[in-house]
């Protein structure tokens, strides 16, 4: 690659470990006509890394809606990469505005994807990873923390936050609260030398942190609500009843099985009896 069509590229950089950085996104900065970084330095630090300079422009929270007009305005001409401090742009990051903004122009809008540390956290966790919800990091006060964390305690789904050392334990404790307590999982340091998961309930991890706030970067990970009550025999048969229209006995039996978490031989034996 020796240039870049103008647009906008939306680039994942290492969370933690710079061997993470794809050759695809080392190529798209090393020729990038301009970066759009949340902190220039942090971004100048990875450029030596590959062994390149290229001009950067700090976009972030504050500046934002002051300098995405002009970025646009040069996407007609140039190559701009999006890059955050770590991870994907984006994902709890400065960015959404700036590719709607360029998309509403007619310049195109690549991504580059690669590390992002909730996607991360989820692979270690060892929760339920069928259905998840990225929640970010939640308000700082009690009450709008709270009221968030009521918002979601319904959803059948595994919760993902991103959260500081200092506010770890309060917020573990909030989230015993709120959601009751949950099987979770605490994960820092991903992709670097001391990077662990840790496991148990949220109230234990409360405790487990409470007088020992840790370093680094946070992933904090919690289990779905309580299982769903078994399903009855009635519904068992209206599952097997509309999948035998499409399957023989036993993929329908396999897929109602799977699907209820009910056993396939003693669905198997009904089917066979539905059949005649």
């Amino acid at each position: 690659m020796t240039s870049l069509s103008p647009g906008l590229y939306i680039v994942a950089t290492p969370i933690g470990n710079l061997g993470d950085l794809s050759p695809r996104a080392a190529q798209v900065l090393a020729h990038a006509d301009l970066i759009a970084a949340e902190d220039t330095r942090v971004t100048a630090t990875l450029l030596r890394h590959i062994g390149t300079k290229r001009p950067m422009q700090p976009y972030h929270d504050h500046n934002a809606d002051a300098v995405r007009p002009a970025l646009v305005a040069r996407l007609g001409r140039e190559a701009i990469a999006l890059v955050s401090d770590a991870g994907t742009p984006l994902i709890s990051d400065p960015g959404y505005k700036l590719v709607r903004d360029a998309r509403a122009a007619g310049h195109p809008v690549v991504t580059i994807p690669g590390p992002c540390a909730a996607i991360a956290a989820l692979t270690l966790a060892g929760l339920p990873t069928d259905r998840f919800l990225f929640m970010g990091f939640l308000p700082a006060k009690q009450g709008a923390k709270a009221a968030a964390i009521a918002e979601v305690a319904a959803i059948r789904a595994t919760l993902v936050f991103y959260e500081s050392g200092p506010r770890l334990a309060a917020t573990l404790s909030a989230l015993a609260e709120g959601l009751g307590d949950r099987e979770a999982a605490v994960t820092r340091e991903i992709t670097k030398k001391f990077e662990e998961a840790v496991t148990g309930t949220l109230s234990m991890l409360a405790a487990r942190y409470a007088d020992a706030p840790p370093k680094g970067e946070i992933v904090v990970v919690v289990g779905p609500p309580g299982e769903a009550p078994p399903a009855s025999a009635e519904d068992a048969d209206a599952a097997l009843a509309e999948a035998l229209t499409r399957l023989p006995a036993s993929k329908a039996a396999g897929e109602v099985a799977k699907r209820l978490g009910l056993d396939r031989k003693a669905l198997y034996a009904r089917a066979l009896e539905m059949k005649r």
